[in-house]
């Protein structure tokens, strides 16, 4: 059954957003001063730390984002003004509260952009997207960080060519990622024995194994971290809307309608969670000949179908390419052994553009000056 529209739900779906700095969300430092339901229309009212905050664009538009993923929301109106000195007095209370308590409910640092990677079904190439769109966000100059939360599926390590260990440091007890092509790795196929042991879990193994991965490791500081989630709309999916609340989803299909209708099950899925979707890649598009002819193997037009739908942007179709496959199979990812072929370019245009739509977080915001300004009193 829909959920009913009620500021009480407003006010669960702007949780995820936060303040980069100080690792809270806008509802817990107070930042959330008025919520206007107006049939589908919902009017938010935001007091920032100062008039003119640096971090004010990022705000409002994961504010929109947040708000407009909510089903039966036509529009979200975001309104904001600058804190009194009162205000701004509570808020900096709340802060070092947080930091006293240290109530941060994972490792990744509040900095961190959380893209998860979904789909509906099993056999999109979900991973391989996941992989080498981790890759092109680092050759973008970004500090990236991948998580395998395909718990019985991993195939990260696979993909990356890598077989090392994750281990703990025995300081902290903390389990260390793995390095791979410079990025920071986490999979349960980097702790289990081998790549031929079944995992035989169920349900709350799953969301216990995700926690660990989020709690108990030493992520770094990172601007994106890649989640690769298994295909559907289960255990994990509902376990990570739990607990990061600011990650955000892009969607993989293929060009077949059929799994574009399969597809907007896992994008319900996410915006019944709070979850934005912020953009849909098509992967196995098309298939391009040397001398430039195209074929259409699999179909025409289910990503863009899909975005329509849901009112998002297509960011990406990714070309039917053996290379792709078969440097998965090799753990040599194509954007890395073919940076400058077709592929690779794509890529990092859908790179490109999802760093548009989810920029990375300033290193310093409003709210960060402002503590600045009132500890130096």
């Amino acid at each position: 059954m829909p959920q009913t529209l009620t500021k009480d739900r407003i006010m669960e779906a702007l949780r995820g957003v936060l303040d980069p700095e100080l690792g809270s969300d806008v509802v817990d430092l107070g930042m959330v001063r008025e919520v206007v339901l107006d049939e589908g229309v919902v009017t938010i009212g935001l007091a920032l730390t100062i008039a003119e905050c640096p971090m004010r664009g990022q705000i409002e538009n994961d504010t929109v984002r947040r708000i407009e993923a909510i089903p039966g929301v036509q529009r979200a109106v975001v309104k904001t003004r600058a804190m009194t000195r009162k205000q701004r007095s509570e808020l900096m209370e709340v802060a070092r509260r947080r930091a006293r308590e240290n109530a941060a409910p994972t490792r990744v640092p509040p900095t961190t952009r959380t893209i998860a990677v979904g789909s509906g079904k099993g056999g999109v190439g979900k991973s391989s997207v996941s992989v080498n769109l981790a890759l092109s966000l680092g050759r973008l100059g970004y500090r990236v960080g991948l998580l395998d939360a395909d718990i019985w599926g991993f195939s990260i390590p696979r993909m990356l060519g890598t077989d090392a260990r994750i281990e703990a440091d025995p300081a902290t007890r903390l389990m260390q990622p793995v390095e791979a092509h410079g990025i920071e790795v986490v999979s349960t196929g980097l702790i289990i024995e081998s790549e031929e042991t079944a995992l035989m879990w169920r349900g709350l193994m799953l969301s216990k194994a995700l926690e660990q991965f989020l709690q108990q490791v030493a992520w770094g500081k990172l601007d994106y971290l890649v989640i690769d989630l298994p295909p559907g709309t289960g255990d994990v999916q509902m376990a990570l809307s739990r607990l990061l609340p600011q990650s955000e989803m892009v969607v993989v299909t293929t060009p077949s309608r059929t799994a574009q209708k399969v597809a907007i099950r896992v994008a319900d899925m996410a915006r019944r969670s709070a979850m934005p979707v912020v953009g849909v890649i098509e992967n196995m598009s098309y298939f391009e000949t040397p001398d430039g002819q195209r074929f259409e193997l699999f179909g025409r037009g289910g990503g863009e179908a899909l975005a329509d739908s849901l009112n998002i942007p297509l960011i990406g179709a990714i070309p039917l390419d053996p290379a792709l496959g078969a440097g998965a199979d090799r753990g040599e990812p194509v954007v890395v052994v073919r940076p400058d072929g077709p592929v690779a370019r794509v890529f990092m245009e859908v790179a490109g553009r999802l760093v548009g739509l989810v920029p990375p977080a300033d290193a310093e915001t409003c709210t960060g000056r402002i503590a600045k300004l009132l500890a130096a009193l």
